[in-house]
């Protein structure tokens, strides 16, 4: 008869090999091409990060600027295209006339000459303002960019209607479970192939209501992707995948990333399998998801010939430096 000790021992080994086979990279063959950049923001005008809090007008404090393009305008997204972008970020705000402003500030009194509230005017006024009219770099002295941005607010239809073969991520700035459903009622009518190019992430009751009106778009609130990344750290040993985890997007901070089972090729084809994509971010320290790979020390920390999702907040200087990596030493 066995000791027990011995049965014991061998479920252990068992057990273990099992995990081991079942998490490892060695078996898995690398997904090929290069990785996918998200620009968020697309190229827009840098600032001082330094103390940021929500209601910090960062157009007041820019960085002295080495370009002429204001976020989330059409021209910063199609250069940012051209600099090596995959996809575009940028936000959405509901209009009182029932379309959607290509907007990034929750008011108008950064940026432009209007005031109030984004939300509580119309794409027809909206549409008159100098985004440009806020930018200064001096502390007010000069302002580089005002007489600049007029007119240059688009709608999102106008967005899509200029880009219709390119991917873009949609951010919903407000936790207005009806902006789920009036985002849903402007996104249905698009052909399927183009709105499966499409993500949407941002409150947890909008992005609720905006996948149970459209099941088949990926879109991600702070509260799913938590609960799949952790129900992932805690299940994924097994190959199972969470619901959570299932027909999304998923952003990984990097420091987050060597906890998820299987990281990084293993846990790309299962999120791929599930229908999901997967973007890298910067690292996360209990604040807001809003640093990027931005940096050659970020990319360098990437795993060896990455191939998944990479979100940036400077395309320029980072989609060089993926193409240099990608090719390999010279």
């Amino acid at each position: 008869m066995r000791h027990p000790w011995r049965v014991i021992g061998a479920a252990v080994l068992a057990c273990a090999a099992f995990v081991f086979l079942n998490n490892t990279n060695l078996l898995v063959t690398s997904a090929p091409g290069r990785p996918s950049l998200l620009a968020h923001r697309g190229i827009s005008q840098r600032f001082d990060r330094a103390g940021l809090t929500n209601d910090t007008c960062t157009a007041a404090r820019m960085l002295p600027p080495t370009h002429a393009y204001l976020e989330n305008t059409i021209a910063s997204m199609r250069a940012s295209f051209a600099a090596g972008a995959d996809i575009v970020e940028f936000d959405v705000h509901p209009t009182t006339d029932g379309t959607f402003a290509v907007f990034h500030d929750w008011t108008l009194d950064c940026r432009t000459e209007g005031h109030g509230v984004t939300r509580e005017h119309a794409m027809s006024e909206l549409h008159k303002l100098d985004i440009g009219y806020g930018y200064t770099a001096d502390g007010g002295r000069t302002f580089p960019f005002r007489g600049k941005g007029v007119g240059l607010m688009p709608s999102l239809d106008e967005v899509l209607a200029t880009f219709p073969d390119r991917s873009f991520l949609i951010n919903v700035k407000s936790n207005d479970p009806a902006e789920g459903r009036l985002l849903a009622d402007a996104l249905r009518p698009l052909p399927a192939e183009q709105r499966d190019r499409l993500m949407v992430y941002g409150g947890d009751q909008p992005i609720a209501t905006l996948q149970a009106a459209l099941p088949g778009l990926r879109a991600m609130s702070r509260a799913t992707l938590k609960s799949c990344l952790l129900r992932y750290i805690g299940l994924g040993w097994s190959g199972i995948m969470p619901r959570a985890c299932r027909g999304t997007m998923v952003l990984v901070p990097i420091n987050v990333a060597p906890w998820l089972w299987g990281w990084p090729e293993r846990f790309q084809q299962r999120m791929r399998r599930a229908g999901s994509r997967v973007f890298v971010i910067g690292p996360y320290h209990g604040g807001e998801f809003s640093t990027g790979i931005d940096t050659p020390d970020d990319i360098a920390r990437l795993p060896s010939r990455f191939s998944g999702g990479i979100m940036t907040n400077e395309i320029e200087t980072v989609a060089p430096l993926v193409r240099r990596a990608d090719r390999g030493p010279d």
